[in-house]
């Protein structure tokens, strides 16, 4: 049979089941195998062939026969996995099962009616073997659809290469050992099976099916508590499934192996085409989609210290009941953390190459799965989070991690990958190592949005932070005390910092010093506590190499005077804010000494018009994110208990009693007759005697008439002259008795796991878009914003149509890669527009 023929057959099936008025009988097997038993569709062919507006009537208007049709493909996938798939007929029957499943999952889901019914019985479902076909012993239909599709991805000559000659016979599914075939070598398993490129396409739509049997969660609303577990990724990472460990281990080292870049040769990815790619990003997507789990609400994973001969001990302790985040908690091994880490860093680093033959090579685009793999990994296992920061290695998600921020600072469509990256530097800022490391000279040069300097990692930083703080868009504006946390966390181990970071810095304490700034909101004096923070703590423990700094405080001396003397009487406080309508905005780059960009670097560009994007739960405050400990002098961190800490240096809320500092800012302010807060001069007073000024001024009152002394006897015009004194200078015993160093840790919230749970399905919904998985469905952990209609016929090249999201950091969509058109389709006697995502050619 002709592929025309085959689609037309299995349109002609469509249409028969949703005009039938009579329930079609289970047994019916001539009507039911219209769907999988004789035809050759691709996924796209089943999206196509099978619109929403049909699933949708036959949910409301034929209910059992949606019922039926689930049941049916369930049971086959089920049949499929039992007798091992050894005929093409089979293997072609559960990719048509998978494929109808695929795309009508979304429509159950989003009826709160039908969520149950996977989880029902269904008679005759059975766990498989005789005898076990009562209602009693039936599995709900979610179990067995989960337990078909673990033993498919581990079926011989269909996923994974048979171990069998050909003249022995076929392999028993159930008695196979399924470590024995894990896709990658890697974490756990040393050798690599050679590639097969139907394998990884059959795993490739099985993995599809799998998230989209996770993707229950979408279609639920955010919860305050977000404890409340997937029950497909619960059953599916439990003791049930017997293929947990190979899978997990499977998908983590298809990740971590994967080299997009190949042998290097210019231009490979033009030349053949790269199938492992696809199957990579849903494995990223299917692994922290299964690692989606509230550390702060459970016991945290215990790290299995014992040197075993296999990279996760088989015993049972205690710890998550999900198996997935056990055994990643369980890793460690040094050479499997390396081989994590320089999987995951080649991986993030691959947008960054440059070539001197333009897109000569591949460029991945799941970047953000990637951050939040990275994220999961650090959270759930404390012993790979210290291998990370043992060694430089750290720079090299380090420097990705600030390129992305950089790049993506204009976009608000991509505001949640501007969250990710800051939680993750936030998390190693917590950590010693991550502030020594910053102290390395920083020599490769990626093209970037940023002046050209000369110095270290930490300049880097700092350069980055300043750029997306101010030409960064409005909505970031909740992550500046996180940015400025980071600063504070690694500022007592900066060695030495450049002019262009050192003035950087005090171009931010300039602008949200102003007046106006710290009088228009109730916590914006807390960035400026920050800034005096970081100041004090590079003049009290590294002076000696911070010459650029000192000087630069020098400079904008008047700074801190204006500070010191900040009025407080309710005229001025008028006055600022009256100033505030006729000021520029603040945190514009003039006279923050903008130098020229990198060369090769461009612009950060906001978002295209038409693209999609996805709304994201509030992040916690950074007191609810954070919590202080105190350096010891012996290195080590304590925790600081709320005795010790009558009140928090920077007035900002304890990490104990978030909300006391906050109220008690609300009690001194005042509310106008439209309920918008205003300052007081007992609130301005509250925190202005805390401005911990007294080092600075200390500084500034033993070197200023020293400079200027200097200046006048040598009549000095030559910075470099200041600064060779300011190197040979010495504060000892001038300064206040230095303060203890507190650190910022990240703690672990509800908050933020329902933050990360929405952003990454938000991530999943946009990625997945051929074919379009969940496209115009009704989800509801998100919002979807479109910036414009949808498109009428075909569009020229660099055009984005209003229902497609364009590729994270491309500009444009590419001919090679992707075609867009509307297709115009009578369906079911109904005129309809379709978008439809094409892969090749245009049309």
């Amino acid at each position: 049979m002709g592929s025309a023929d085959s689609k037309l057959n299995f349109r002609k099936a469509v249409i028969q089941l949703t005009t039938k008025t009579q329930p079609v009988e289970a047994t019916d097997d001539a009507f039911w195998d219209q769907f999988w038993a004789d035809t050759a569709t691709s996924v796209q062919d089943v999206f196509a062939l099978v619109p929403a507006a049909e699933i949708r009537a036959v949910r409301e208007e034929s209910p059992s026969n949606l019922a039926t049709l689930c049941y049916k493909a369930v049971e086959k996938l089920v049949q499929g996995a039992e007798s091992g798939c050894h005929s093409e007929k089979e293997k072609q029957i559960v990719l048509n099962c998978s494929r109808l499943l695929t795309r009508v999952l979304p429509y159950i889901f989003e009826d709160p009616d039908w969520r149950g019914f996977f989880w029902s019985t269904v008679p005759g479902a059975g766990r498989g073997g005789q005898g076990e076909d009562d209602d009693e012993n039936a599995r709900p239909l979610a179990e067995s659809l989960l337990l078909a599709i673990a033993d498919l991805l581990f079926c011989p000559d269909f996923t994974v290469q048979s171990h069998r000659r050909s003249t022995d016979s076929a392999e028993d599914v159930h008695s196979l050992d399924s470590c024995e075939y894990i896709w990658e070598a890697g974490v756990g398993f040393a050798h690599s099976p050679q590639p097969n490129y139907i394998h990884d396409v059959n795993r490739m739509e099985l993995l599809k099916l799998l998230l989209t049997c996770f993707s229950e969660a979408m279609y639920l609303p955010p919860a305050p508590d977000s404890g409340s577990t997937n029950p497909w990724v619960q059953f599916f990472c439990s003791t049930e499934n017997r293929h947990a460990l190979p899978l997990f281990t499977s998908l983590l080292n298809t990740v971590c192996a994967y080299d997009p870049v190949g042998y290097g040769i210019p231009y490979n990815h033009l030349l053949f085409s790269d199938y492992r790619e696809p199957l990579v990003e849903e494995a990223a997507q299917v692994l922290i989609v299964t690692l989606d789990h509230d550390s702060a609400t459970s016991a945290s994973p215990t790290v299995d210290g014992t040197t075993t001969g296999t990279a996760m001990d088989d015993a049972d302790p205690p710890g998550p009941e999900n198996l997935f985040v056990n055994y990643l908690s369980r890793i460690h091994r040094e050479e499997d953390f390396q081989f994590i880490l320089k999987g995951i860093a080649r991986l993030l680093s691959n947008p960054l190459l440059q070539t001197y033959l333009p897109n000569s090579t591949k460029k991945i685009q799941f970047h953000q799965e990637l951050l939040v793999l990275f994220w999961k990994l650090c959270d759930f296992n404390k012993k790979f989070l210290f291998f990370v920061l043992k060694s430089s290695d750290v720079l090299d998600i380090l420097v990705p991690t600030l390129y992305f921020l950089n790049d993506a600072r204009a976009d608000q469509s991509r505001v949640g990958l501007m969250h990710i990256g800051v939680f993750i530097l936030l998390l190693l800022s917590g950590e010693r190592n991550f502030g020594v490391r910053l102290n390395k000279p920083y020599s490769v040069r990626v093209p970037m949005d940023i002046p050209v300097f000369t110095g270290t990692h930490a300049d880097l930083l700092i350069v980055v932070f300043h750029k997306i703080i101010t030409s960064g868009h409005q909505r970031l504006q909740p992550l500046f005390d996180c940015l400025l946390t980071i600063v504070v966390n690694v500022s007592p181990y900066l060695k030495s910092l450049s002019m262009v970071a050192a003035n950087k810095l005090l171009h931010l304490l300039e602008a949200f010093s102003t007046t106006w700034f710290l009088f228009s909101a109730a916590q914006n004096h807390h960035l400026v506590f920050f800034l005096l923070e970081a100041f004090n703590n590079i003049i009290q423990y590294q002076f000696d190499g911070n010459s650029n700094l000192v000087y630069a405080i020098i400079r904008k001396r008047s700074v801190f005077h204006q500070l010191a003397n900040l009025p407080t009487d309710p005229p001025a406080i008028h006055k600022a804010l009256q100033r505030r309508r006729r000021t520029a905005e603040p945190l514009s780059r003039t006279g923050s000494q903008e130098g020229a960009s990198m060369e090769g670097s461009h612009p950060a560009a906001p978002a295209e018009p038409g693209t999609l994007k996805t709304s994201l739960v509030a992040t916690p405050g950074i007191d609810k994110l954070t919590e202080k400990s105190q350096v010891s002098e012996d290195g080590t961190l304590r925790s600081l208990e709320p005795t010790s800490q009558q009140s928090s240096a920077d007035g900002s809320p304890t990490a104990e009693e978030p909300g006391q500092a906050w109220r008690e800012q609300r009690r001194l302010s005042s509310a106008s007759a439209s309920g918008q807060w205003s300052p007081t001069s007992e609130w301005v007073l509250s925190w202005k005697s805390k401005l911990p000024l007294q080092t600075i001024m200390r500084l500034l009152q033993v070197l200023v008439p020293q400079v200027e002394k200097i200046c006048i006897d040598k009549g000095l015009t030559d910075e470099s002259e200041i600064l060779r004194f300011l190197q040979h200078g010495t504060l000892v015993g001038l300064l206040p008795v230095p303060h203890p160093i507190l650190i910022r840790k990240y703690q672990a919230n509800s908050g933020t796991a329902m933050w990360f749970r929405t952003y990454m399905w938000g991530v999943i919904y946009l990625r997945n878009v051929d074919p379009p998985v969940w496209y115009d469905t009704d989800v509801k952990l998100f919002e979807i914003q479109r910036d414009q209609a949808c498109c009428w016929g075909p569009k020229e090249e660099g055009q984005c149509p209003g229902h497609l999201r364009r590729r994270p950091g491309a500009t444009r969509l590419q001919k090679p890669d992707w075609g867009t058109s509307c297709i115009l389709g009578v369906w079911s006697g109904v005129l309809r527009v379709s978008c439809y995502i094409l892969s090749g050619q245009w049309m």
